[in-house]
């Protein structure tokens, strides 16, 4: 059986430490047929096919651009976070090996946060030892220090809009917390196989995305976290399609990437409908901000072979 193109040159890149989440993308991508991992395309169609505008020889596990529009990504095997200016513009490792190999955010004041003990280890571990850090980066000098420490294995970051933080931990099932003043609850609420993640403009839900074993978009109350809602569920010919990243777009619609379906999926009232397709292997999708480099109103995808692209004919930013 022959592997896909986007497969094959993934394959070509570091493997050194490759754990499950590789092995099952890798399954997923080979063995399950390409058309049967179709969400019915969304009613507005993409005006242009993507364009690559970065390259980070790594897998790239996370994205996210600040008010300037310069991107910042975590580097899965190299666990360095990187900087690029704008589109077309050398990756710059701003930071050495720190195990950044989680998601990354922007806080208000500029500064990075970064997730750490994204690993095998980490991840089955997690719920019952909870020992993963979230890392402060400076952006300019790339200095780093703890944020919160006593969380499961980060793979997921999302930033509300009062500060407060939410990470998942794949192959678990906790969701943590760290509030404003600093406090760390690794177990906020919990969801099966936690991966994206994401936060309603108000600030009142959160996002979840269900990776396996029957994948799934979930919203939290923050008022309820006990009561999780499984919203929106993957149908039965995507149960390969291993979901992955999450971003809202400009109506505070989730936006889901895909490893093995390759397409890029937004929510619709109770449904999950395709804005792109061709995109293998892909881990993360965020907006950009600013008037130059990254900007504002372009939406961008990161995925394993390290390749940035943007994504023409994706509705605007959150505001």
């Amino acid at each position: 059986m022959r592997l896909t193109r986007n497969f094959r040159a993934a394959l070509r890149g570091p493997r050194r430490g490759m754990t499950a989440a590789v092995v099952l993308a890798a399954a997923a991508g080979v063995f399950a047929p390409t058309s049967a991992h179709a969400a019915p395309v969304c009613d507005a169609a993409a005006t242009a096919p993507p364009v690559q505008v970065a390259h980070i020889p790594d897998w790239v596990e996370s994205i996210a651009v600040d008010e300037r529009g310069r991107m910042f990504a975590t580097a899965y095997f190299t666990g360095r976070v990187y900087r690029m200016d704008g589109p077309g513009s050398a990756p710059v490792p701003l930071t050495g090996n720190i195990g950044a190999n989680g998601g990354i955010v922007v806080r208000d004041d500029g500064r990075l946060l970064v997730g750490t003990g994204n690993d095998l280890a980490h991840s089955l571990t997690g719920d019952a030892l909870p020992v993963s850090k979230l890392l402060q980066v400076d952006p300019e000098t790339g200095s780093v220090s703890t944020y919160a420490s006593g969380l499961g294995g980060i793979d997921g970051v999302a930033l509300a809009p009062d500060g407060t933080v939410y990470t998942t931990t794949l192959g678990g099932r906790n969701i943590g917390r760290v509030t404003p003043d600093g406090q760390v609850d690794p177990a906020w609420a919990r969801v099966p196989q936690p991966n994206g993640i994401a936060v309603s403009p108000d600030g009142t839900q959160v996002y979840v995305i269900q990776t396996t074993i029957a994948p799934g978009l979930y919203r939290i109350p923050v008022a309820d976290p006990a009561h999780p809602q499984r919203w929106i569920s993957a149908d039965a010919s995507n149960a390969l399609a291993l979901p992955d990243g999450l971003t809202l777009d400009g109506r505070g619609r989730p936006l889901i990437a895909t490893h093995a379906a390759g397409q890029i999926w937004r929510a619709e009232g109770a449904t999950l409908c395709t804005v792109e397709s061709g995109l293998y292997l892909s881990t993360q999708i965020t907006y950009g901000h600013g008037e130059r480099g990254f900007s504002a109103g372009k939406l961008y995808r990161a995925g394993v072979d390290g390749r940035i692209y943007e994504v023409p004919g994706s509705a605007g930013p959150r505001t």
